[in-house]
C-alpha cells in the first residue's frame, strides 16, 4: 500500500458513512452535527494515537543524535484524522510529516521502515550511512487497540444515525 498510511479505520460499509454524511447535510443544523460527529470520531481514536506516540517514544535513541529531538517531534505529529466528505471519507490515525526537524520531513515513515534510511554524515561530503529506526513501530503499536478503536468509531456513527432518525419521527 504505497502512499497510504499504515493504519486506517474503515467502516464496514462505506456507503453507510456516505449516507450518514448526506443525511447530516440535509438537516437544518447539519454543519453542527457534522462537527459533533467528527469530534466524537476523533475522541474515539485518541487511545490509538496515544499508543502510537508511546511506541515512538520507546524507540531507542542510540544513533539518532541529540538535537532537535526526533522522537518527540514525530510523537507531536501523530493525531487522529476524520474527514466527512470530499475525495476521502473516513477516520484514521496519521503520522504527519515533520517539516522542520533536521531537514527530515519523512521521519515518521522512514523510522517505521525495516530497511531504514540513508543520509550523509555531517561534515563529510561523500560518506553515506544507513540508519535504522524501530521496525514497524507505527504499524504494530495499534495491533491490540485497532478493534476497540474501530468499534468506538462505529458507535459514534451509529449514535449520530439514531439521533437523526429520532428527529425524523
Amino acid at each position: 500500500m504505497p502512499g497510504q498510511p499504515p493504519f486506517e479505520i474503515r467502516v464496514e460499509t462505506h456507503e453507510g458513512l456516505m449516507s450518514l454524511t448526506r443525511a447530516l447535510r440535509a438537516e437544518e443544523d447539519g454543519k453542527e452535527l457534522r462537527k459533533e460527529l467528527a469530534r466524537n470520531m476523533r475522541e474515539a481514536l485518541k487511545p490509538a494515537a496515544a499508543e502510537a506516540k508511546s511506541a515512538i517514544m520507546a524507540m531507542s535513541s542510540a544513533g539518532l543524535g541529540t538535537a532537535p529531538a526526533l522522537r518527540s517531534s514525530i510523537a507531536r505529529k501523530i493525531r487522529p484524522e476524520v474527514k466527512l466528505g470530499g475525495r476521502w471519507t473516513g477516520a484514521r490515525v496519521k503520522a504527519f510529516k515533520t517539516k522542520n526537524v533536521r531537514r527530515f520531513p519523512n521521519a515518521p515513515k522512514r523510522t517505521n521502515r525495516p530497511r531504514g534510511w540513508r543520509h550523509l554524515v555531517y561534515g563529510r561530503a561523500d560518506s553515506w550511512v544507513t540508519q535504522y529506526g524501530r521496525n514497524h513501530w507505527f504499524d504494530n503499536s495499534m495491533d491490540g487497540i485497532a478493534a476497540n478503536a474501530r468499534a468506538a468509531v462505529v458507535d459514534a456513527m451509529e449514535s449520530m444515525a439514531r439521533r437523526i432518525a429520532a428527529r425524523a419521527r
